[in-house]
């Protein structure tokens, strides 16, 4: 009698992107259900946005569709992807299929008439003309204080608290000595009578 043990390796990084992907991936759809999402990317372009979707080895033409639903961009579709292989006289054959839909929030201002997609070396792109154009423009809306500003030094006492540093003589000790004759000239003496 022979025992036979399996080993499999983990691979740490799909554990990680499955991790990922529960936690920050879509919530009505998970990706067990769906079978798989596809990577997007999201760009500007001028006043384009510009939406990258990877799908190496699926035929668009059959299995995707890219849509305009109220405020949403739809992109969804299913994968087939089939390959056999002979090795030592026996036929490997790997089938993976499944159905994926990603979908993105438009601008209020968008239309339909205002998406285009195309498809190149397993990358669908998908181009939202004008998504960052401001609608009306944008207005710059002045703020008034209730105490007017004030430039330069204060003359006489403040009241409240200061911020920033203060000019001017302290109330404190000098820095230098308290006798010498620039402060003698200066502080008028209590002697001194009129």
């Amino acid at each position: 009698m022979s025992n036979v043990t399996l080993w499999t390796r983990r691979d740490p990084f799909a554990e990680f992107d499955t991790l990922v992907r529960r936690a920050f991936g879509p919530v009505a759809l998970p990706a067990a259900r769906t079978g798989f999402v596809p990577a997007a990317e999201l760009s500007r372009d001028g006043d384009d946005a510009v939406v990258s979707v990877e799908l190496p080895g699926v035929d668009v033409t059959k299995d995707v569709t890219v849509e305009v639903d109220g405020d949403q961009l739809v992109v969804r579709g299913e994968r087939r992807d089939q390959r056999s292989e002979q090795r030592d006289g026996r036929t490997v054959r790997e089938v993976r299929y499944g159905s994926f839909r990603r979908s993105f929030t438009l601008p209020a201002h968008v239309t339909a008439d205002a998406v285009t997609a195309s498809y190149d070396a397993g990358v669908l792109q998908v181009r939202v003309a004008g998504a960052h154009a401001a609608v009306g423009g944008a207005h710059r809306i002045p703020v008034t204080s209730a105490a007017p500003a004030v430039d330069g030094p204060v003359e006489g006492p403040v009241e409240g608290p200061v911020e920033g540093p203060v000019e001017g003589p302290a109330d404190g000790p000098a820095d230098g000595p308290a006798d010498g004759p620039a402060d003698a000239a200066e502080t008028p003496s209590a002697e001194s009578t009129e």
